[in-house]
């Protein structure tokens, strides 16, 4: 952690939601005029997408079939370590993008499903910003978790979050039902082991709960929609936290546990932006202080 240097991270599984997150993070970063640094998660995979394919077909070819972006040995972990312990320190750091598609792939000049080459950070950043799968990971050789401000899970109920991936791979990257679900099994022992645990050293985490039958994700013609879900906010250190006030800004919502407040999920973006806004001012507060 770094009080000069803040690091806020959103953490969650491929389908999660984590991009809808984002997009609340920016809209407050722009209205209050905060520069900050966005590093994608994907950017930290250790192999681009050829070589991805190809180490997974190696693995299978000797017996395993687990091998997964969501485990440490297909991510550069310990670089990204490196990055937010020097980002803390000094402000600065190494980057680079993965190009997912096309259009990307026009902006950085570099085909999708390769990497850009390193580059260093701009300089006077307000703050770094961390998208991905593992912004709160902590493993036996590194602990990326120690180093964020703020960090933020994104963990909708596994069908939901399952029903999600599958609409959004077969819509935009053209898999098949079967191969979505080929995916969610080999990633299953690394979604246990190094995804789930994550969300137990978030600050905060926003798990929607669709109120719409999703018992067969495998069947979903939909996406519950966020009108058709609830917000379960569950805050790690509830002190602090003036929960009268957002009972009376949040339409409907309601405490389940003292650490806990439900919303509507159509209010989710309004949850967020009253609760982080006085989050991530109190930080830029106390970098100001600290200069």
């Amino acid at each position: 952690m770094s009080i000069t240097h803040p690091i806020i991270a959103v953490t969650g599984s491929s389908g999660a939601g984590t991009t809808s997150v984002t997009r609340s993070f920016q809209h407050i970063f722009r209205r209050d005029k905060i520069n900050a640094e966005t590093i994608e998660g994907d950017s930290f995979h250790r192999h681009d997408r050829a070589e991805m394919k190809a180490r997974m077909l190696e693995r299978m070819a000797a017996g395993d079939n687990h091998f997964s972006h969501f485990g440490p040995e297909a991510n550069l972990l310990g670089d990204l370590e490196n990055l937010f312990r020097e980002y803390g320190e000094t402000g600065r750091g190494k980057r680079r993008h993965y190009i997912h598609d096309a259009d990307e792939a026009k902006v950085y000049g570099t085909e999708p499903g390769k990497f850009t080459a390193w580059e260093e950070l701009p300089e006077n950043t307000d703050l770094l910003f961390y998208e991905g799968l593992h912004g709160a990971v902590k493993t036996d050789d590194v602990d990326v978790a120690r180093h964020v401000d703020l960090c933020v899970g994104v963990v909708p109920i596994i069908n939901l979050e399952w029903i999600q991936k599958i609409h959004r791979d077969k819509s935009q990257r053209g898999y098949s039902k079967e191969a979505v679900m080929d995916t969610i099994l080999r990633r299953m022992p690394d979604y246990i082991n190094y995804i789930c645990p994550q969300f137990s050293r978030t600050h905060v985490n926003f798990q929607r709960v669709p109120t719409v039958d999703t018992s067969n994700p495998l069947i979903a013609n939909d996406i519950p929609s966020l009108d058709e879900s609830f917000v379960v906010i569950r805050f790690a250190n509830p002190k602090g936290i003036d929960f009268p006030y957002l009972l009376s800004m949040i339409h409907d919502s309601f405490m389940s546990r003292p650490n806990i407040i439900v919303c509507p999920g159509g209010k989710m973006g309004l949850a967020m932006q009253i609760i982080f806004t006085p989050m991530i001012l109190h930080l830029m507060d106390k970098k100001r202080r600290a200069r």
